[in-house]
């Protein structure tokens, strides 16, 4: 097949949609498709763009076979609700006509990738024109999101928004989702669930497993043996709510040997490293992004690994970060409602991760002071084996992109 990914985010972004459309386009590439994307630079999560690109420019490059078309983009140094809608209209305007140049390569798939929701309407009309199958891909609910953030303050508009959203939804050939929650959700918005195929995140569990060897990072970052580490790995933005953890390593700063770590960049990174100060927390450093080459070791450090968000966003977001964590079988707590993907996780699967309220440093600091009493050193080789069963049978990287190619074929 001939197959054109249309989205925002690619490789070499090293977290969220980046990293999974890049895996995916290139995993389409080694079996025979030629496949072609329009993107953006890479700048996520650091909100920089990469030093080889430039915000202003089209670049055209090959990337492991794929051919990838670069777009120019307005990419905001603190992103708010304004700028980022301007940051997303950006893209959305300038990679119109570099979409409408793939018109005599005549594409048998247009998929688009939400975010952003501004690519959608010009993908719809390209593939009615040109007769091609189009797919909406959606790995986050754009305005859903915003809502339970608090950014949409009006219900009119609101209203307005989820009806002109709905719409545009309905005209695609079909729709794909990465929780079951979302898929519930997509369904609903359109009342045709026969369009809607459940298409979810995925890992590579022959290279993440659970016997990594961590002293990479002791040695690099001078952690002794003993000291045992509470890890936050990826996006530090608004709607994780990482002020707890700072909470919780403020609380907890008296514990000997406990060492909290937060590896990642995003909009709210600047704002976290000066409360971090103010609370003179010497048990809490920050990294920048670590390669994907040794993210295996990286995993393997943590003694229990962080999944953090407000409220009202966990529904909306399957956070990617928790695919690695249980491929590696690391021991988990996650900040989500019990009504939400993830809450429901932790009850069909007793022993994945431990789930707790939302915004809440007590409860945090309280399971994490329980796991550190009850939990064994994890240079003796114990890892979570409902969490590393669950990777292998559910979230194979082959298996899942089989089923797409299916989904495409059919």
């Amino acid at each position: 097949m001939k197959i054109l990914l249309y989205g925002l985010n690619y490789a070499p972004e090293l977290t969220g949609i980046g990293k999974y459309s890049g895996e995916m386009c290139e995993w389409l590439a080694e079996k025979g498709h030629d496949v072609r994307v329009i993107c953006a630079p890479p700048y996520y999560p650091e909100w920089k763009v990469g030093k080889a690109y430039k915000s202003w420019q089209y670049q055209t490059e090959q990337r492991n076979k794929v051919t990838v078309f670069r777009c120019p983009l307005y990419v905001p140094n603190k992103p708010k609700t304004v700028s980022r809608l301007i940051h997303l209209f950006s893209f959305g305007l300038s990679s119109l006509p570099v979409l409408f140049r793939q018109w005599s390569w005549q594409p048998d798939v247009v998929i688009c990738i939400e975010p952003t929701f501004f690519c959608v309407p010009a993908t719809l009309l390209f593939s009615k024109l040109r007769d091609s199958k189009s797919l909406l891909h959606i790995q986050d609910f754009e305005l859903d999101a915003m809502l339970g953030l608090g950014l949409g303050k009006s219900g009119l508009i609101a209203q307005f928004a989820g009806a002109v959203e709905r719409w545009f939804m309905r005209r695609f050939d079909a729709i794909s989702t990465i929780s079951y929650s979302m898929l519930r959700k997509a369904q609903d918005k359109i009342s045709l669930p026969e369009k809607v195929f459940y298409f979810p995140n995925w890992v590579d569990t022959d290279f993440l497993t659970p016997d990594a060897d961590p002293d990479l990072f002791r040695k690099r970052w001078g952690i002794p043996e003993s000291t045992r580490v509470v890890l936050y790995s990826g996006n530090m933005g608004k709607k994780q709510g990482l002020e707890i953890v700072l909470q919780a390593a403020g609380r907890l700063r008296q514990e000997p040997s406990l060492l909290f770590l937060m590896i990642g960049a995003g909009a709210a990174l600047g704002e976290l490293v000066h409360q971090a100060e103010q609370l003179q927390l010497d048990n809490l450093r920050f990294y920048p992004l670590q390669t994907y080459e040794e993210l295996p070791a990286l995993m393997a450090l943590a003694d229990i690994h962080l999944v953090v968000q407000k409220k009202g966003a966990a529904d909306a977001v399957l956070p990617s970060k928790l695919t690695t964590i249980l491929a590696v079988g690391g021991e988990c707590v996650i900040t989500a409602e019990a009504h939400t993907e993830l809450g429901l996780l932790c009850r069909e699967y007793p022993g994945i991760a431990r789930c707790i309220e939302p915004e809440n440093a007590d409860a945090l600091t309280a399971i994490l002071m329980e796991m550190l009493l009850h939990l064994p050193l994890k240079s003796s080789g114990v890892y979570n084996k409902v969490a590393h069963r669950f990777a292998q049978d559910n979230l194979d990287k082959d298996r899942i992109l089989s089923r797409l190619v299916s989904q495409l074929e059919g």
